[in-house]
């Protein structure tokens, strides 16, 4: 049985990987050739999912479990923008800088300077057994100053609540523990265990 994930982003796969360290994980590039995945979903929930079910399909192998992610970031002086946009917000093709130059303009174009915001992560989990979907969030603030290195996507503009530092400026084990991505994959993780248990019970009861 080996988990597979429904992206080629190198920055999702690294940390979904690092956060699943105890698991045989592979990103499904690995395994196929890539493909374009439509995400004309309404929610991170419907993207989530329609990214694992076309993966799971592709793969043609029943005993795969697929988990997708879909998150973005949404602030409230934007009424949630970008939300379920936020890895295209600059364009079809845009780069993470791209993206978060956009944000910057569009909140500098409101006249302030930073915002209440939240980043959300849903994180489908398909698999012979069905498909489920779990969440997590991250609240804080985004400022049209960015800073730190570090993470990737809009993190050098998001301070988390209770710090100073941006998300570019935070080390990796802490960002960990403040991750709406790892709160949403310690719930995957729970769903792909029970998954396991169901298979290796199956198991036991037919021998019996």
């Amino acid at each position: 049985m080996r988990v597979v994930l429904a992206t080629s982003n190198k920055g999702k796969v690294r940390e979904i990987i690092e956060l699943l360290h105890d698991r045989e994980v592979f990103p499904y590039t690995d395994l196929m050739e890539g493909f374009e995945i439509i995400e004309d979903g309404n929610t991170f929930k419907d993207n989530a999912l329609i990214k694992a079910r076309m993966v799971y399909t592709a793969l043609g192998d029943s005993d795969a479990i697929v988990i997708a992610d879909d998150s973005g970031i949404s602030v409230d002086a934007l009424d949630g923008a970008p939300g379920i946009y936020s890895a295209r917000y600059g364009g079809e093709n845009a780069s993470d800088k791209d993206n978060l130059n956009k944000l910057i303009d569009a909140i500098k174009a409101k006249g302030i300077d930073g915002s209440q915001a939240h980043y959300t992560a849903a994180i489908a989990v398909v698999s012979r057994e069905g498909e489920r979907c779990v969440h997590g969030w991250m609240h804080g603030r985004v400022i049209t100053s960015p800073r730190g290195e570090n993470g990737f996507g809009y993190d050098p503009m998001f301070i988390p609540d209770g710090y100073e530092a941006t998300l570019g400026e935070l080390g990796d084990e802490v960002k960990k523990g403040l991750s709406h991505r790892s709160k949403a994959l310690e719930l995957a993780k729970i769903l792909i265990d029970q998954i396991k248990f169901l298979r290796s019970h199956a198991g036991i009861d037919a021998i019996k």
